[in-house]
């Protein structure tokens, strides 16, 4: 027989506050509250047909085939049909205000970042002795060797190693200053670098691909809620935040 484990509401407070959760939680709401004032003074609204289409797509993104699906998630989350809908209109609140404020601006903020929108598809070993980093790469380039196996050899890490280095596709301010500056710098890829000495380690680095950016339609929607979540911080950031 299963056990009855009964929370009350202050249980939740309490665990909130136990676990330091409070300072997200008040900005969480800060930020809705943000959101609902603003849309009201600018004139948004949000109609009826917006809030069905959303409600469709949160239920596919849930995978909420049936009515039954619906019901175990609403259940599982606590939250009645009435709060299913207020999520939803938040969702499509937040949305349009997002847009209203900041669609305009998604193509200049681009053009003038452009560079931090480059990408590079990169492998590395990373070692402690300098010596040994340039030795290797020496016997790369007189192909004594090849990166594979290189980084079987030198990469400690199991996973790593069975992906010869491989740190996927990564922009600009993903890499520390010193090592970027001799990604974005190579002229032709795919290409070997030579060593990049840090403060604490060594890299050799194969550059296979650097990949320039282009407005599509995901980079325009990553670059809208990027200015509107720093224009929400900055919001909250004035604000002072009492607890009644």
């Amino acid at each position: 027989m299963s056990q009855v484990v009964t929370v009350k509401s202050e249980d939740i407070i309490r665990h909130i506050k136990l676990s330091c959760q409070i300072p997200d939680v008040l900005q969480a709401i800060a930020i809705q509250k943000i959101i609902i004032e603003t849309a009201d003074q600018v004139g948004i609204k949000v109609e009826p047909q917006e809030l069905q289409q959303a409600g469709d797509n949160l239920r596919v993104a849930k995978k909420l085939v049936k009515a039954a699906d619906t019901i175990a998630w609403l259940t599982k989350h606590h939250l009645s049909v009435d709060e299913f809908e207020e999520l939803v209109y938040a969702n499509v609140l937040a949305a349009k205000l997002s847009n209203h404020l900041f669609a305009k601006q998604v193509e200049s903020f681009f053009f003038a970042h452009q560079l931090d929108y480059v990408a590079a598809v990169t492998y590395e070993v990373v070692l402690d002795d300098e010596d040994l980093a340039w030795e290797i790469f020496y016997a790369l380039q007189e192909r004594e060797t090849t990166w594979i196996e290189v980084a079987r050899q030198f990469i400690q890490n199991p996973e790593q190693r069975r992906a010869w280095g491989y740190q996927g596709i990564r922009h600009r301010l993903d890499f520390r200053p010193e090592i970027a500056s001799s990604i974005f710098a190579a002229s032709s890829t795919p290409v070997i670098l030579k060593p990049i000495v840090t403060a604490k380690k060594v890299y050799l680095i194969w550059v296979e691909e650097i990949i320039h950016p282009k407005l599509d339609e995901q980079l325009r929607a990553k670059i809208q809620q990027d200015l509107f979540s720093a224009w929400l911080n900055q919001q909250v950031y004035q604000l002072e935040i009492l607890i009644q």
